[in-house]
């Protein structure tokens, strides 16, 4: 029991003394190395404490106020830690705080020891995890980072305590770069407009999913039964119409209400909703939840909120007029969940592809709770347009069903994401094709009742609209064929972002006629250096494995003859990717400081290259073209997504002219 006790009563501590201040103030760590032999060292991790301030022994057990020293994951043929020792020996004694229970600590001062085995010549990496405290008053729990590498001479030698400041390494900020004075002040051609676009774009696109929503078996019911209950309930017809705008109104407000967490999560870091939805195993997960989502449409079961849940809210739709109206709507977004939870599922992933972030997400709840609203309210004030409501019927098995394929393309194309980003080259662009044109023409075949499902059996004859869905997934199937092949008309300009790039392809090399590849990927230095060599500017492309508008710019613009002769006879192409997930080397790996005094830990290439964005052209937005000289002189404003071709050729045009003006 005294146990479970201290471990609840540490837990708590952790939770309060995350609000104190730092345990850097308190401790300073030194650190050095003693070779024993070739392969045999000790680490020495020496704590330097302020009078006063308690440091935690070693011994302590993990459920307890500990101080450990944690390796990155090194493979363990590379690294074998043999002995952990401490100096001086650890005061040992009740503390008050933690019910009596024996602590053991050190004052002053610490010395840490740990005899290794270093069977590769690898940078030795990790972290000290410690807390401090004072009388009653606690610090920590903080993670110092230490770093121990090989020099020339193949000796292992303290890198002066982990990742190291930008200045002794690759410094982000260039300040040669000055966005208020380019050469030539022109620049924006469709950069300044692009996110307002993007937001109408997002909203239309939710408004048409809270259609597609409102006909699913789940919703379209109700609509009917829904609006006779508001007119007829009511004292007067006006209240009546009334009741219902207000009930499609809190159907609309508690949509837009789903999105305002993800305010708290944008704040704070320009690039933290770009890292979730180009983390790849966060877009398999999703990928997984679009599988399931596909296969409960197919009808092997139905997914639902826990009957508790719905039955809580459902009772206090009772409770007063405007209050029990926004719980009916609350009731029927619960109830109705199982049809429209997969159309939520596709707007937040989506929306978290976008450059916008919550702004978009909030854009499209919006359009999708305006679209599943407004009908109760419209109904309301024209109720008979009730009687031109098409009937209940198997009609909504069919959509269910269409949509369960939409899914599994939805399942397809996130997984892929998450393919592109770490590199596995599980999904290269024909494959990805290959599989969405059999979605295409299954979906078809369903259509035309070829394709049979048990609980819905085609019906005697094929209506109309049938028939045109069916038909316009075979064209979609028909269009997606010559991609397959290695030729210009695997470019299905229309798909652009939606597939994956051109270059992420299973045949070696590309058709000289699909586009433009830059000269250096990733390596902003040696395009600097490649510049100066060829007397050229240099074209920036910050770019991004997950970015919809960067592939609509490399498969529609770049491939165009006229862009393609400016960038390749004029420029040195370079195309960083800020969400590429390769670990830097440990020698390149760096801490940077950011404007408002934050650190920042640069350990992958898309760290980097994120950073160098933000800092310099204070944009976190992809794509984002920037023309500079090998001196890093600024020759115009830069641009965003640009798809007006004369208008991103008129930008190149005015950075040559002006790289022609100073040269």
């Amino acid at each position: 029991m005294k146990k479970i006790l201290l471990s609840v009563v540490f837990a708590f501590l952790l939770l309060f003394v995350n609000a104190q201040d730092s345990a850097v103030q308190h401790v300073q760590w030194q650190y050095s190395v003693v070779k024993k032999d070739a392969a045999n060292y000790q680490l020495i991790f020496t704590a330097t404490i302020e009078k006063g301030w308690r440091l935690f022994s070693v011994t302590m057990k993990d459920d307890e106020p500990n101080t450990r020293i944690i390796l990155d994951s090194l493979p363990a043929a590379f690294v074998t830690v043999n002995a952990i020792t401490e100096a001086p020996t650890p005061v040992a004694a009740k503390e008050p705080l933690l019910d009596n229970a024996t602590v053991k600590y050190f004052e002053e001062t610490a010395t840490i020891e740990w005899a290794v085995t270093i069977n590769k010549q690898q940078p030795v990496t990790g972290t000290i995890n410690y807390l401090v405290y004072k009388g009653n008053e606690f610090a920590g729990p903080e993670a110092v980072p230490f770093r121990f590498v090989f020099d020339k001479a193949g000796a292992l030698s303290s890198a002066k305590g982990g990742l190291q400041e930008a200045s002794t390494g690759f410094d982000l900020k260039r300040n040669a770069i000055d966005l208020k004075n380019p050469v030539n002040n022109c620049g924006g051609t469709g950069g300044e407009d692009s996110a307002n676009k993007s937001l109408w774009t997002i909203f239309v696109l939710g408004f048409l999913g809270g259609l597609v929503g409102l006909i699913m078996p789940c919703t379209f019911p109700m609509i009917p039964l829904t609006v006779s209950f508001f007119t007829k309930r009511a004292a007067t017809k006006k209240q009546g119409i009334t009741n219902a705008f207000l009930y499609g109104f809190f159907i609309f407000l508690i949509y837009v209400l789903l999105s305002v967490p993800f305010y708290f999560l944008d704040a704070g870091n320009s690039d933290v909703l770009n890292n979730i939805s180009t983390n790849a195993w966060l877009n398999i997960v999703f990928a997984l939840i679009f599988l399931v989502f596909a296969i409960s449409f197919f009808g092997a079961f139905e997914i639902t909120l826990p009957s508790r849940f719905t039955n809580n809210v459902d009772a206090k739709s009772n409770v007063g007029s405007v209050g029990g109206i926004f719980f009916m709507a609350l009731t029927l977004a619960i109830v109705s969940f199982s049809c429209t939870g997969p159309i939520l599922g596709s707007l937040l992933v989506g929306a978290l592809n976008q450059d916008g972030g919550a702004l978009q997400l909030t854009m499209a709840m919006a359009g999708f709770g305006l679209a599943l609203g407004l009908p109760f309210a419209l109904f309301a004030l024209f109720p008979n347009w009730l009687s031109n409501l098409p009937k209940s019927g198997s009609w909504m098995n069919t959509v269910k069903i269409v949509f369960g394929f939409v899914e599994l393309a939805l399942a397809l194309k996130y997984l892929s994401n998450a393919d592109l980003v770490e590199h596995w080259g599980l999904l290269k662009r024909e494959v990805f094709i290959g599989i969405w044109l059999l979605i295409s023409l299954a979906t078809s075949l369903y259509l035309f009742g070829i394709l049979k499902f048990s609980y819905d059996p085609p019906p005697a004859k094929l209506s109309a609209g049938r028939k045109i869905f069916a038909g316009l997934f075979l064209l979609l199937a028909i269009y997606l064929a010559p991609g397959l092949t290695n030729t210009k008309y695997a470019n299905l300009k229309l798909m652009s972002g939606l597939l994956p790039p051109l270059t992420y392809s299973v045949y070696h090399g590309s058709d000289e006629e699909k586009g433009l590849e830059a000269q250096v990927v990733n390596d902003y230095e040696a395009a600097l250096a490649l510049a100066k060599k060829e007397n050229k500017p240099i074209l920036i492309d910050f770019t991004g494995w997950g970015c919809t508008n960067c592939r609509r710019m490399e498969e529609n613009v770049w491939p165009n003859p006229q862009i393609k002769k400016l960038i390749k006879e004029n420029y040195i192409l370079v195309s960083l990717y800020v969400d590429d997930r390769k670990k830097l080397l440990p020698t390149e790996q760096f801490i940077y400081t950011l404007p408002d005094g934050s650190k920042k830990e640069i350990k992958t290439v898309g760290n980097k290259f994120s950073t160098l964005q933000s800092v310099n052209f204070s944009n976190a937005s992809q794509p984002l073209y920037v023309a500079i000289t090998a001196n890093e002189k600024l020759l115009t404003l830069p641009v965003g997504y640009t798809p007006n071709v004369n208008e991103y050729a008129a930008w190149l045009q005015c950075g040559i002219d002006a790289f022609n003006k100073i040269k």
